[in-house]
């Protein structure tokens, strides 16, 4: 076959349509067409194209990060990221069109532009769904990474379905099969079975996470009530996908029953902890004994509670560490749970002072103190209490009422403190510290080794 310029044939070959030119892109049409320079006219057009779009692309994307969106922006913000994401083919579109009308000007076939035009077209319009598509999800660094691999993922099947080949492709899949007894299994299959999991069960998290947004935002579902509907609305949905997704492949249902009787030795074996745990956050939520807000002490670290996850509780401390408890540890273990049906605490300061100074004086100097405290509750009252004559003073101690323990107890017991000690030395009351008396006694030389010796 031989392309001649400006013959009449070639003309009414450039008229036709996308896929009437897709015929033409046979084994046999390719080996011929690699021998014509026309081919290499048309490479040389899309490597024109490919670098043109990079770096106009990479300019435009300069000149949207100087007008960077506020974060209240939302609208704003979509339509430049969308901008972004569509920067590249848009441009390697146009770049290749204005190639494609000099060469048919010229009077040459196109075949390959003409494909890359629907191919560059669809590259865009999938970017941009998938984009709007992961908008309707949280954001987080996973779904990010996510996006370019679907967004390629649905690209490649549309070339492929385009040039003709994906059919041929599933045939060969399909014909690597195994059977088990009465199912066959094909890698088609498996590939089919992957990806309808993978569809089904992101809509059902992203329903699961649009419900739980709506029930934060009701004033008359509790948070202990709104965690165990989320988990039980996602336990539901992903099961229910999962069953789906095997019944749309053609795997029969009634063969779980073996995958649910090794499951169960799995269970019984090696996964009794996951299981415990997840059991375990589901007797939390119900019997309501940790719940989100709550400041609990486990193991002598003292934190409010952040989440309730299915497999733990993620407790913050006052450092700012989020330290994850497994749920069988709060079910199986002592757990104090400061604010489990009153918010409220006392919080113990003990003070000594002197034997010199009088007690009565030093504890009303403490009340006041207590009573002068922004976070001290009025009621239940502050009180001051004398507990006992120590060795090197009185033991004194006030004790007082907080009802915000997340907020921490050591600043209390500091602000506290460093009143008292100010108010203690305008009043000149001491705060003692331990003491002790030496006497030496005087021996006669070698009396020492005689009372040693026992003489």
């Amino acid at each position: 076959m031989e392309y001649i310029a400006s013959s009449p044939d070639n003309h009414s070959m450039n008229a036709m349509d996308t896929e009437r030119v897709l015929d033409y892109l046979t084994p046999q049409y390719w080996l011929e067409l690699l021998q014509q320079p026309i081919l290499w006219l048309q490479v040389l057009v899309l490597l024109l194209s490919l670098l043109g779009a990079w770096l106009l692309g990479r300019q435009l994307r300069r000149y949207l990060q100087q007008g960077e969106p506020i974060a209240g922006q939302r609208l704003r913000r979509f339509t430049v990221s969308s901008v972004r994401r569509m920067l590249f083919p848009v441009v390697m579109l146009l770049l290749v069109l204005v190639g494609r009308s000099i060469l048919e000007g010229l009077g040459y076939q196109t075949l390959i532009l003409n494909v890359a035009v629907p191919l560059l077209l669809s590259l865009a319009a999938i970017r941009l769904l998938v984009y709007g598509l992961r908008k309707a999800y949280p954001d987080s660094p996973t779904l990010k990474a996510w996006e370019g691999i679907i967004s390629s993922s649905i690209w490649i099947l549309f070339a492929l379905h385009l040039l003709d080949w994906l059919k041929p492709i599933m045939a060969g899949m399909d014909a690597l099969a195994l059977r088990i007894g009465e199912t066959r299994i094909s890698l088609l299959s498996t590939l089919e079975l992957l990806l309808l999991v993978g569809v089904l069960m992101g809509v059902a998290f992203w329903i699961s996470s649009a419900l739980e947004r709506r029930m934060r935002n009701s004033i008359h579902v509790t948070p202990a009530l709104q965690v165990a509907l989320a988990k039980f609305i996602k336990f539901f949905l992903l099961t229910l996908a999962f069953l789906l997704a095997l019944n749309a492949v053609g795997i029969d249902l009634t063969t779980l029953t073996v995958f649910g009787g090794a499951l169960g030795v799995g269970i019984g074996f090696g996964l009794q902890r996951i299981a415990s745990n997840f059991i375990s956050g589901f007797i939390l939520v119900l019997d309501r004994s940790i719940r989100p807000g709550d400041v609990i002490s486990i193991g002598g670290k003292m934190g409010w509670v952040e989440a309730l996850r299915a497999r733990y509780v993620v407790v913050r401390s006052r450092d700012g560490v989020e330290t994850l408890v497994p749920n069988e540890n709060l079910v199986t273990s002592e757990v104090i749970n400061w604010s489990y049906s009153d918010p409220n605490v006392r919080v113990k300061i003990p003070v000594s002072i002197s034997y010199h100074d009088d007690p009565e004086q030093a504890m009303a100097i403490m009340m006041q103190i207590a009573q002068a405290n922004e976070r001290v509750l009025a009621e239940p009252a502050p009180s001051v209490r004398l507990m006992e004559f120590g060795d090197s003073g009185i033991h004194l101690e006030m004790r007082v009422w907080v009802n915000d323990p997340e907020e921490g107890l050591g600043s209390v017991r500091s602000a506290i403190n460093l009143a008292i000690w100010r108010a203690f030395k305008e009043a000149g009351i001491t705060i003692p510290f331990p003491q002790r008396d030496v006497h030496v006694r005087y021996t006669e030389p070698g009396q020492g080794d005689r009372l040693l010796s026992g003489e």
